[in-house]
């Protein structure tokens, strides 16, 4: 398995245009900020979800 396809970019991106999508038609404009630091948070919580599984299926 490559290094590249655990990693969670289309979950990552979902949670970025979902955010910003959603503050900017609560708000009336987008928080890049904001919607970047949901995002990172989301992959990074995905990948070590995946990664704990995985160790957790080999033994």
């Amino acid at each position: 398995m490559a290094f590249g396809s655990s990693l969670p970019v289309s979950e990552t991106l979902g949670v970025f245009v979902g955010v910003a999508g959603y503050d900017w038609l609560t708000e009336g404009q987008a928080e890049p900020l904001k919607a970047i630091a949901a995002a990172i948070t989301a992959g990074v919580v995905i990948a070590a979800a995946r990664h704990y599984l995985k160790q957790r299926t080999k033994h």
